[in-house]
């Protein structure tokens, strides 16, 4: 059994930058009700501060289009959907962290898209277009909601220009032209507004390099440094409707932070902020890996620790009401989202709340807990037990936590195989595609963490706690002073009830 000594007092402050941004699939989704529907579960029970997604100038969002006028194709801006996204968002309390792409197709230099949605990918035809579009665009933001307001907002070129489905032919140049112009046409509307990139996918760091280089050369305004991270590895199955993908040790992934950190201070530009705009366990939105407790222990790890490497970093999405590979063709498809259909929350959602509950004050972190303590004076530990392999792996861990107070109110959430684990259920029902209203009621009833109480006292300023840890388990365990008002109650006495007291 491994036994920890938590100390009284703080070493640094816990970095809470996992909740500076979520991900969302293409922003035309936002139109739908249980889009809006999640977002607003999701901002009511963990409350991200930015979110980011693609297609704002997409087809579907309607930004772009071209009329005729006296015989000449003349560019009309319309802002009638992304009003209506924008002021859902804003009236959720969250801001847009704003991805300027892809191309819409009338001022497109070619045909390849991506998606089912069929995002366009490649550059424009007219850069002098492209960049009247900018302008128009981010003027638009302003006039609707104020200098201030846009002023907060990160803007962001493109997505992912390293991989040829996002960017025609991966073309390093072509992106810097695009980037150069994008950035010089928002700052010629405000030099105060953040822009940056190049929002490329991990294996690729060599573009961070050229990129900032290329920046500085030519006196390119860059204000942060944009990336994605993921750790899975090649897939070993693909189906129709599955991607089965092993994945690298959550280390992995804290590496690519720290080494992608290293890199922005060997540059013209060290001190950038650093935003991982996306990162999740698999890229693929048809793992199912991102509906189960393996996932959400994986995750607290990067919760953890990424702060301490990067200034933010967005998970990779908050809802599963998605469709890059077409409609979902099922309840759980392993989708990227912490919230399933129906409102269903899966095991990683509840990572999310429980890391929302720690306070400032940092105590002790290693690799398999965080343990802070809130301004309240309460002590709040997470711990998991993260276990890739299909052996059964339980582990038991006894913390010896000082605290100031002698009576102990104690409450620990519990997710794992068996608590919180609605894909275990789904799966027991017969994995039914397009559940009915009472399964669909049998699954929001288990789509909750086991909760346990107790009471105890502090034996010399020390509360001694065994954690028994089961497979993939993820615990939020909070530790808070209890004022005993049992002696204030005349007459009382709990023996008079059949069986009581315990």
């Amino acid at each position: 059994m491994k036994v920890v000594k938590i100390p009284g007092h703080g070493y640094e402050k816990f970095q809470d930058k996992w909740r500076f941004c979520v991900g969302t699939g293409r922003l035309g989704l936002a139109l739908q009700k249980e889009y809006i529907d999640h977002l607003k579960f999701v901002q009511q029970k963990i409350s991200f501060q930015y979110i980011r997604g693609h297609g704002l100038l997409s087809d579907d969002v309607g930004i772009y289009r071209e009329v005729e006028v006296a015989g000449e194709m003349r560019p009309f801006y319309n802002f009638t959907y992304i009003d209506r996204i924008i002021d859902s968002y804003l009236s959720l309390n969250i801001r847009p962290f704003i991805e300027l792409g892809f191309m819409p197709s009338a001022l497109a230099s070619g045909d390849q898209t991506v998606f089912y949605w069929k995002g366009n990918v490649t550059p424009p035809k007219d850069y002098n277009k492209w960049r009247d579009l900018i302008v128009a665009v981010v003027s638009h933001f302003i006039q609707r909601y104020g200098i201030e307001e846009v002023r907060k907002w990160p803007f962001e070129v493109w997505n992912e220009p390293n991989l040829e489905v996002f960017w025609k032919g991966a073309d390093k140049q072509e992106y810097f032209k695009l980037y150069e112009v994008t950035a010089r046409a928002v700052k010629s509307v405000d030099s105060r507004l953040k822009v940056g990139g190049p929002a490329i996918c991990g294996g690729s760091d060599e573009w961070i390099v050229d990129f900032l280089n290329f920046c500085g050369e030519r006196d390119v305004p860059v204000d942060f440094v944009s990336r994605h991270a993921y750790t899975s590895k090649a897939p070993h199955k693909v189906t129709f409707e599955h991607y089965y993908q092993e994945l690298h040790p959550p280390e992995e992934m804290i590496e690519q932070f720290r080494s992608v950190r290293n890199l922005i201070r060997q540059s013209p530009f060290p001190h950038l902020p650093l935003h991982i705009t996306e990162y999740n366990t698999s890229y693929s939105p048809i793992n199912p890996i991102h509906d189960t407790p393996l996932n959400a222990a994986y995750i607290a790890r990067i919760l953890s620790e990424g702060g301490d490497y990067v200034d933010s970093f967005s998970y990779w999405t908050f809802s599963d009401v998605f469709e890059e590979m077409d409609v979902p063709k099922s309840l759980f498809h392993g989708g990227f989202g912490l919230v399933a259909f129906h409102l269903i929350p899966k095991p990683t959602f509840h990572v999310f709340t429980f890391f929302r509950a720690l306070g400032e004050e940092l105590l002790y972190r290693d690799s398999e807990m965080i343990i802070t303590k809130r301004k309240d004076g309460a002590i709040v530990a997470i711990l998991w037990n993260l276990v890739m392999g299909k052996e059964e792996c339980e582990r038991t861990i006894q913390l010896d936590i000082p605290v100031p107070f002698s009576n102990i109110f104690i409450k620990r959430q519990i997710v794992n195989e068996q608590h919180g684990n609605v894909w275990r259920v789904w799966r027991q029902m017969g994995r039914p595609r397009f559940p009915s209203q009472k399964q669909i009621e049998t699954l929001k009833q288990i789509a909750h963490p086991h909760i346990l109480t107790e009471c105890k006292k502090g034996l010399n300023g020390i509360v001694q706690l065994p954690v028994v840890l089961t497979k993939n388990e993820v615990t939020l365990i909070e530790i808070e002073c209890m004022s005993d008002e049992t002696e204030s109650y005349v007459g009382l006495d709990d023996s008079e009830i059949a069986s009581y007291p315990l």
